[in-house]
């Protein structure tokens, strides 16, 4: 039942982002914008602001508190820290956990910020028309360059794609349940069980939640907890430091700011399908009704990252994330050609963050960048090779699974030895757009200052 109050909730503020959008009119005989200016701005439409509930109010209090943790030390914040942008605060590629802090987590914390918007898990025909929609709108000064689709994830599994779900498998469908899994965690608060987390809520907050949920949900354990977590969930929602918005990208497209050529270049490298295509996945057009863009498209991709041998989960070379198909999730394990498919995250306040993708084996967006640019035409710079030569495990993936490795979209659609798509000045500037991406811009007229 909460959890279908929170898909109601989550339809509502979409819909109240989505009505009464205005775009701005061009006009021919106007002079051309400078360049970095878009050519066609339109108006963002944000979700409404106001003051958070008073159920969002003891989410957020519960979100900070580390009480309910099995060490006492550790709550949704101190791995979502809102400082930055609720992710984590450090450059660990998995965060140290459980009753003593020493438990070793197994993947990199995702960021909770645009968290709401995730759609539920489902499997499903490609979403070809949300993909293609922002070609048609053509919001975007992109110096003429074009940009395509992606095809991988269509070609398998008859065509079914799937789609949304929180953390990088999909497992939880919505936020409340998302919440559980860290609390309950043995590599995270590893609060203990329903009766342990029920008597602290009760100690802490007893009263408040008797007067929000009534006395019997105090009496009962599971539904005291349960409530607990639909108020973090609330919390997520409502408040508006998990959806600003307010990127320099943001006013870009709104005509507030101006791009600086180099982050222009880099835009048309992002959205360019023999350079970066960054864009067939990570969508950077606004919706049909002017919803900011949510720079991926919630579907999942297997790219071959390199194992992290960092981790201490990896000292067992028998051990593999399949994403999908496990350990996290069990109902998809016997899917094959899902495995090792991990979520498309958002790019949103990306240059903020020390560890990237899914075993957090890349500290900065340069070698990010390397990584696509080089893992089809150069996978020895990548992978690196043995004292023989030859090409080392070229990626997280048991041989087994590594078909399902995307070969076939830009810039993995080369051959080993060919020319990479993009230059090192091309990197750069692409490094530099990503940068535009984070939240926090202030601008003053046609400045352009962070």
């Amino acid at each position: 039942m909460i959890d279908a109050r929170l898909h109601a909730l989550r339809r509502l503020t979409v819909a109240a982002i989505g009505v009464g959008v205005v775009r701005c009119a061009s006009h021919d005989s106007a002079p051309p914008p400078p360049i970095g200016a878009n050519a066609h701005p339109v108006t963002l439409l944000r979700p409404a602001r106001g003051p958070i509930s008073p159920v969002a109010t003891l989410g957020r209090e519960i979100f900070f508190d580390p009480a309910l943790s099995g060490s006492g030390r550790i709550s949704c914040a101190t791995c979502h820290d809102p400082a930055h942008e609720y992710g984590p605060p450090n450059d660990r590629a998995v965060q140290p956990g459980g009753m003593t802090g020493g438990n070793k987590g197994v993947r990199a914390v995702p960021g909770l910020r645009y968290v709401a918007f995730v759609p539920p898990f489902s499997i499903g025909p490609a979403n070809d028309a949300a993909e293609n929609a922002g070609a048609a709108r053509a919001a975007v000064q992109s110096a003429g360059a074009s940009r395509v689709a992606k095809r991988a994830g269509a070609m398998m599994g008859a065509s079914l794609v799937p789609s949304g779900g929180l953390f990088w498998d999909g497992r939880a469908s919505t936020l409340q349940s998302q919440a559980t899994g860290p609390l309950f965690g043995h590599a995270e608060m590893d609060g203990g069980n329903i009766i342990t987390v029920a008597n602290r809520l009760r100690q802490r907050y007893g009263e408040r939640m008797a007067q929000l949920f009534g006395e019997e949900t105090v009496a009962t354990p599971a539904r005291l907890v349960d409530e607990a977590l639909f108020a973090v969930a609330r919390f997520e929602l409502e408040d508006s430091s998990f959806t600003p918005y307010s990127s320099k990208y943001d006013a870009y497209l709104e005509g507030k700011a101006v791009l600086t050529s180099v982050e222009a270049r880099g835009l048309s490298v992002f959205e360019d399908s023999t350079k970066g295509n960054c864009a067939a996945c990570h969508l950077d057009r606004p919706g049909p009704q002017g919803e900011p863009p949510a720079f991926t498209d919630y579907e999942y991709e297997a790219l071959g990252v390199p194992r992290n041998d960092s981790l201490a989960v990896n000292r067992d070379r028998e051990y593999a994330d399949l994403g999908l198909c496990g350990p996290a999730r069990r109902d998809l394990s016997a899917v094959a050609a899902y495995c090792g498919l991990f979520r498309t995250p958002s790019l949103r306040n990306v240059a903020t963050r020390k560890v990237f993708f899914h075993n957090g084996v890349y500290r900065t967006l340069a070698d990010v960048v390397r990584f696509y640019n080089l893992r089809a035409v150069d996978p020895g710079a990548i992978y690196g090779r043995d004292r023989s030569g030859r090409l080392r495990g070229d990626s997280d993936l048991p041989a087994s699974f590594r078909g399902n490795i995307d070969t076939i979209d830009a810039p993995f659609n080369r051959r080993s030895g060919e020319r990479p798509p993009m230059t090192r000045e091309e990197m750069g500037d692409l490094v530099a757009f990503l940068g535009t991406l984070t939240d926090g811009y202030r601008f003053s007229g046609s400045s352009d200052r962070r």
